[in-house]
């Protein structure tokens, strides 16, 4: 399927030619992992400064003033742009790993892969209770991954204002999953 263009309300500072230059600027890497996927690559993105500075502003003007106490990234990518878009924001990070990841102590969350169970923690005291948190990962496919980090904030005392994405593959569902948990999304882009 060719990419679509997507341009949420909430991203209405990317124009057109933005958006197009994001898209050619991720690699499709075809039969990755496995025969029949094509991947969706954005260290491509990552090391084009126009592109990263593109994806953080358009991740980071929405929320400029809408008092964004904390960022969530979910390992690995997410901790990349999540990172970038506290920095903008100018708010605290908080990173959510896979389990054994962090020193201190955590809360975690079990949640369902396409091969069995997993689960994701982050620090006790990473958020307080009430705190608009802004989840961030760099793509959303069946939304398995990203709805056990919502409810792992959720669980924590977190108000998750949305769960924001570079990407989307929408025919896979999870952005739907998520805002059927409550979660509002957006995406720069759709595949």
């Amino acid at each position: 399927m060719d990419t679509v263009l997507h341009k949420s309300l909430h991203f209405g500072a990317v124009n057109d030619d933005q958006l197009a230059y994001l898209r050619h600027s991720i690699r499709t890497i075809p039969d990755y992992p496995k025969p029949g996927i094509q991947f969706r690559d954005i260290t491509t993105l990552l090391r084009d400064r126009r592109a990263f500075d593109i994806t953080i502003n358009a991740l980071s003007d929405s929320w400029r003033d809408q008092k964004i106490d904390k960022v969530a990234g979910i390992e690995a990518r997410g901790f990349i742009l999540g990172g970038a878009v506290a920095h903008q924001l100018k708010c605290g990070f908080i990173p959510i790993r896979k389990r054994g990841k962090l020193p201190h102590e955590t809360v975690r969350v079990a949640y369902s892969l396409e091969y069995g169970v997993d689960e994701m923690e982050m620090h006790k005291d990473a958020i307080e209770q009430g705190e608009r948190v802004l989840l961030l990962d760099d793509l959303v496919a069946t939304g398995g991954t990203a709805t056990a980090a919502g409810q792992l904030l959720h669980s924590a005392g977190a108000d998750v204002v949305s769960a924001s994405f570079v990407i989307d593959l929408p025919e896979l569902g999870g952005a739907a999953r998520l805002r059927s948990a409550g979660i509002p999304v957006q995406a720069l882009l759709t595949f």
